[in-house]
């Protein structure tokens, strides 16, 4: 085993925002290297923001059913509640770099906060079009969350970064599988649904009380108006492959491997958020109480956690990730194939196989952003692309199985839908699975 290499002062890290390609200005680097020397409250924060980064989304699905009642909403419509926030999720990912080169990292995720604590509110506010408004605003904070955690993590943890990571997907997945076994406890404790989701914007508010110093600490030194950052200057991309690759010398865009890597986290993301919307549903369909199916929801969500660990250490350790991505898929297929089946009846095994197939599906979809590049600033791109085009791909999942839903009122057949999208993925992961990369 090779010995860890601990840097002397020479080898101080640049404090590079990794997955938004910016490089802070003096000032600001001074700052953030003096927020470094206390630690505990970067940790403090990092953990409190990951917390967030989806329980807003997964205690909708337990009450989704109250909430189509109280407006009379349709099958399709209600699929609006859990899909706009991912249409946003993808549509505002972008803005984050930009934004962060303006306003600074913390300053930017802080504001996400902000956002998030305004959209959670507004949507249990009393017209129906604050519900959408609402999951707009909360998806847009997620998404700059989303964007801007990996970079942070990397930046200000450099020696640390996988196990920070590992941390903050945990905490992310944790606040998740919390918040959908709360939501029908919190319902009844707090008098129905609008009291069960506005309780998350507390969790947010103590997130965003911490990074407050932090945000004042890091801009420190500099000027009203100045730019935090300024962007590092990139080139070209190619694929190549560790043989050889017909993609060679195009660009990030045009490459098919970046293309199967984005497709993949797209297809993943899809079966995920279908079934953070219609899985208690489905169960409570077929005979389940309101609050089982919660629970079997979020033992599902706990279970990501261990998907999210495995897959992605044994993908480190691999030359083509291939094997991963399809086993991922096949857990996935068999316990969709299961609720088709048997879906009260073996509730908790196919809750099982799916919530450990989504943790190592979304931990190799982040994972070969990484592998499949040969450089930081590649594989920010890489990222971005992913997010953004990936989002907004799962956007339609939710949405198209509300719709088939509500034609054919049962399940057989968007079930079925989703046993070929497991096979797509599968297919996709053998193409995003090999041992090529994209470099700059």
């Amino acid at each position: 085993m090779p010995r860890p290499h601990t840097p002397g002062p020479e080898a101080e890290p640049l404090l590079v925002d990794a997955e938004t390609d910016l490089r802070p200005t003096p000032e600001v680097a001074a700052a953030r290297r003096a927020l470094r020397a206390h630690p505990a409250l970067l940790l403090i924060g990092i953990v409190l923001a990951s917390l967030n980064m989806r329980a807003a989304l997964a205690g909708v699905s337990p009450l989704l059913g109250e909430i189509s009642g109280h407006f009379g909403l349709s099958a399709t419509t209600s699929s609006l509640v859990t899909t706009i926030p991912l249409i946003f999720m993808g549509l505002a990912s972008p803005f984050a770099p930009r934004l962060a080169r303006r306003w600074g990292t913390e300053a930017v995720l802080l504001s996400a906060l902000v956002l998030l604590i305004g959209g959670i509110l507004l949507r249990v506010a009393p017209p129906v079009p604050a519900l959408f408004v609402g999951g707009a605003l909360v998806g847009s904070g997620i998404a700059f969350l989303n964007v801007l955690m990996p970079g942070l993590v990397k930046r200000d943890f450099p020696h640390r970064a996988a196990g920070m990571t590992a941390l903050y997907t945990t905490s992310m997945i944790g606040g998740a599988t919390v918040s959908a076994a709360s939501a029908v406890p919190l319902e009844n404790a707090l008098g129905g649904w609008r009291g069960s989701l506005a309780s998350w914007s507390l969790l947010a508010a103590v997130a965003a009380l911490v990074w407050i110093p932090q945000t004042v600490l890091a801009r420190r030194g500099t000027h009203h108006g100045e730019p935090a950052a300024t962007p590092v200057r990139t080139t070209r991309v190619r694929t190549t492959p560790v043989r050889t690759t017909p993609d060679a010398g195009t660009r990030l865009g045009r490459s098919a491997l970046a293309w199967q890597v984005t497709l993949f986290m797209g297809l993943q993301s899809s079966i995920a958020y279908v079934c953070i919307a219609w899985m208690p549903t489905i169960f409570t369909d077929h005979g389940m109480s309101k609050s089982a199916a919660g629970l079997v929801f979020a033992f599902s969500t706990m279970l990501q956690m261990v998907g999210s660990f495995v897959v992605p250490t044994l993908a480190g350790r691999m030359r083509s990730q291939r094997t991963l991505a399809v086993a991922v898929a096949a857990l996935m297929g068999a316990g969709i194939a299961g609720l088709l089946v048997a879906p009260a009846a073996g509730a908790w095994v196919w809750a099982a196989l799916i919530g450990v197939g989504q943790g190592g599906s979304v931990g190799l979809a982040l994972t070969m952003m990484v592998l499949r590049t040969g450089d930081a600033h590649t594989s920010a791109r890489l990222s971005g692309m992913a997010q953004t085009w990936g989002y907004l791909l799962a956007a339609v999942g939710p949405l198209a199985l509300g719709v088939v839903h509500q034609t054919t009122g049962g399940w057989t057949l968007p079930l079925t839908l989703m046993l070929a999208v497991c096979g797509a993925l599968a297919v996709l992961g053998l193409g995003a699975g090999r041992d090529r990369r994209i470099r700059a």
